[in-house]
Formats: C-alpha cells, sequence, structure tokens
C-alpha cells in the first residue's frame, strides 16, 4: 500500500529478482522494483487516489497517491502487460537476500 493505505495492492510473485533503474524519474525516487505480469496484479483499493505522471516517449506510466505522494507502482515502458512494485509498499516484506539487478533506463532514447 501507499503510505496513507488509500491505495492498496496486491501481487503474485516468487521475485526470482528486484531492479533498480538509472533513468532520470527513478534515480530520484530511489525505488527498488520487482516486475509482474499484470495478471498477477491486483488494485484493491485507491483507484480515485491514483495520479499518474508520464515523461519523454509517454509510454511508461508511473502512479503516485495523490494523498501522500507514493509511488506504488508503474506500468512499464518496454513491457506494458508488466507492472513495476515498489517493493518497499508491500507490507512486511523483507528484500534481504534477493539479487538486485541494475537497469539502464537512461539510455532508452
Amino acid at each position: 500500500s501507499c503510505h496513507c493505505q488509500r491505495v492498496r495492492f496486491s501481487i503474485e510473485t516468487d521475485f526470482p529478482e528486484l531492479t533498480t533503474c538509472d533513468c532520470s524519474i527513478c534515480r530520484r525516487k530511489n525505488a527498488l522494483m520487482v516486475k509482474v505480469h499484470e495478471s498477477k496484479f491486483t488494485l484493491l483499493a485507491g483507484a480515485e487516489a491514483l495520479t499518474e505522471y508520464q515523461f519523454h516517449t509517454r509510454t511508461a506510466r508511473h502512479f503516485f497517491c495523490a494523498s501522500c505522494g507514493i509511488y506504488p507502482f508503474h506500468r512499464k515502458r518496454v513491457t506494458p502487460d508488466f507492472v513495476g512494485v515498489n517493493v518497499y509498499c508491500l507490507d512486511g516484506f523483507d528484500p534481504a537476500g534477493i539479487p538486485v539487478r541494475a537497469t539502464r533506463g537512461a539510455d532508452m532514447a
């Protein structure tokens, strides 16, 4: 969930890896992401609280809670049928021991 709990969601994944990204927005929000297929992502509450932000090619769709400002997830640019989920929004989740792959979003032109 986001910080104020208005936006709540669930995911199904075995956490094969987590990712960071060096694009201009990801560097600033410093999120740690897991990629899940849209069929494994369920928005439980808060659709009306989401604000969307797009930039550059306007393909990726970044979502933020309009109330608390937390970034819980985005629709990916290269694989739009996948959702990038900010694992710091998962209650009780500990990322320790899961491999982290650094992605090169800044190179995407």
